[in-house]
């Protein structure tokens, strides 16, 4: 049966207008993504056969182009819709943060971190850089490493601060393990970039572990 044969509080476009987007599962989330299903299929079935083979949204929502397009209803098309979806969050959550005051929005600052960082499958150091009133500057991704660790050098994390003029920062970083616990390494960095940036009155404000769905804050933890 198609979808525009159901009852209208059953259809996962009206049942979102009615009850609001939380209401809906995965499957009719993605149903209204897919917009179509393919013969003999619904979007709703087609969605469901979808997340059963990626194994979970995020994973269908982190796969590679190949990965994406190699399952019938999908395609070049959908995979471009769905990487401009994806930065549209992006920069969604970017611009909420860049209204707000670093300290006093700890949420928007998590959701942010999470947004980049969350699914890379290897390390990647990051700066939030912000001015004496603590309002974000610019956002910069420094250092990429390898799945267990990245190089960090103090000295190119001093001259970005003095690039954008900077009073303090953030720092941030993911464990692709998705454990968000502090590693000794990670407290180690984080006092020798402080000793550093000390040295031309930048202050660092914290230092943000991101793993699977939990961000960890050294500054919370005692730790700086």
């Amino acid at each position: 049966m198609a979808i525009s044969d159901w009852p209208a509080d059953e259809r996962p476009r009206e049942k979102l207008l009615a009850r609001g987007a939380t209401s809906l599962s995965d499957a009719e989330l993605l149903a209204i993504f897919l917009r179509t299903g393919v013969a003999g299929c619904s979007a709703v079935d087609l969605a469901r056969e979808l997340l059963t083979g990626f194994g979970s949204l995020r994973a269908l929502l982190r796969a590679d182009r190949g990965s994406f397009c190699s399952k019938k209803g999908l395609g070049a098309a959908k995979f471009a819709q769905l990487q401009a979806v994806l930065e549209m969050a992006r920069r969604y959550q970017e611009e909420i943060l860049f209204r707000e005051n670093a300290l006093t929005s700890p949420a928007h600052t998590r959701a942010y971190l999470q947004i980049h960082l969350r699914d890379r499958s290897s390390e990647c150091f990051c700066c939030l850089f912000l001015d004496n009133r603590h309002r974000p500057l610019a956002f910069e991704e420094l250092f990429q490493g390898t799945i267990d660790g990245a190089a960090v050098y103090p000295r190119e994390v001093v001259k970005r601060a003095l690039t954008h003029n900077a009073a303090a920062l953030v720092l941030a970083h993911n464990h692709p393990s998705g454990i968000a616990e502090p590693s000794d390494a990670d407290i180690r960095l984080t006092r020798r970039l402080s000793d550093a940036l000390a040295l031309v009155d930048v202050r660092v404000l914290d230092h943000m572990v991101v793993g699977d769905g939990m961000t960890v804050s050294l500054a919370e933890r005692g730790l700086m």
